[in-house]
């Protein structure tokens, strides 16, 4: 039976509600525009530390690209308290081990799990390491990304780490519209690809046929 993970959370923030004392949440990062809706939409109920593992993302400069926009829109953001971004040094041939003899997966396939799972493992680990309630993933807010992959790998890391992971579908509800909206108020940059170079290469792919398309 197929799981409406926005309801999942709507259940979990109501109970929420009645503690007094906000649970800390351990929210991985993978780019400032993805984060902007569910920035605002988390931080009524938790004390947020956000994590930027991200080694797919290719090359350095726009990895670093991608963290400076986060910094600028929380700088932006008008938020009740301080939000801690954890930034961890680039190493990509971590992703490069976990993807190995997979570079050639269309983009959505399995190459893309073992990405989740990479970046999955490192947010439950650093939770579980900080104490925190609750771990989670800006990466269910993309209409590009598996909703029910990304959940069904986080229950498992929550289970393997002792933190309960934070199901989601941040698309929902326009989510991911407003997410658009939200990009264009802060001015961000918004990538035209994943952030692996495989992902990088398929775009590309696809704009030269487009291109070659409207030649004829």
């Amino acid at each position: 039976m197929k799981i409406n993970y926005q309801k999942e959370l709507e259940k979990t923030l109501q109970k929420l509600q009645d503690e007094e004392k906000r649970p800390v949440l351990v929210l991985h990062c993978c780019c400032a525009p993805c984060s902007t809706y569910v920035l605002k939409y988390l931080a009524q109920y938790f004390t947020i530390k956000i994590l930027f593992y991200n080694p797919n993302i290719s090359p350095k400069a726009e990895y670093d690209r991608r963290l400076d926009e986060l910094h600028s829109l929380l700088n932006q953001m008008q938020m009740e308290k301080e939000i801690e971004v954890i930034e961890t040094e680039y190493h990509p041939e971590e992703f490069y081990h976990c993807a190995s003899g997979l570079e050639n997966e269309p983009e959505g396939g399995a190459r893309c799990k073992k990405c989740f799972e990479l970046r999955l493992e490192e947010a439950a680990h650093k939770a579980a390491e900080l104490d925190a309630d609750y771990f989670t993933t800006t990466l269910t807010i993309s209409p590009h990304k598996d909703a029910n992959l990304l959940n069904e790998i986080g229950q498992l890391l929550g289970e393997k780490y002792h933190i309960p992971y934070l199901c989601s579908d941040f698309k929902k509800k326009e989510g991911f519209k407003q997410s658009l909206v939200l990009s264009e108020q802060y001015e961000l940059y918004r990538q035209d690809y994943c952030g692996c170079i495989f992902s990088k290469k398929e775009r590309e792919q696809q704009r030269k046929e487009a291109e070659d398309k409207t030649d004829f």
